[in-house]
């Protein structure tokens, strides 16, 4: 098995090595195919959490 750095494609949704799309199609780089496999519901957690205290700031909640 190849080495990192392991990136998460957003056009194929998957796990790609450096070799794989333009890094404008992908998030990382991540040091395992692991962390690279999680990066969407990390994202979508740390969204959620800066919505959270943007609406805390704003008054909204």
């Amino acid at each position: 098995m190849a080495d990192g750095p392991w990136y998460w494609c957003l056009v194929h949704s998957r796990v790609e090595p450096v070799d794989g799309c333009p890094n404008d199609r992908r998030l990382g780089p991540y040091e395992t195919r692991e962390e690279a496999q999680d990066a969407l519901a990390r994202a979508h957690e740390r969204t959620a959490q800066q919505d959270a205290l943007d609406r805390e700031w704003n008054g909204d909640e």
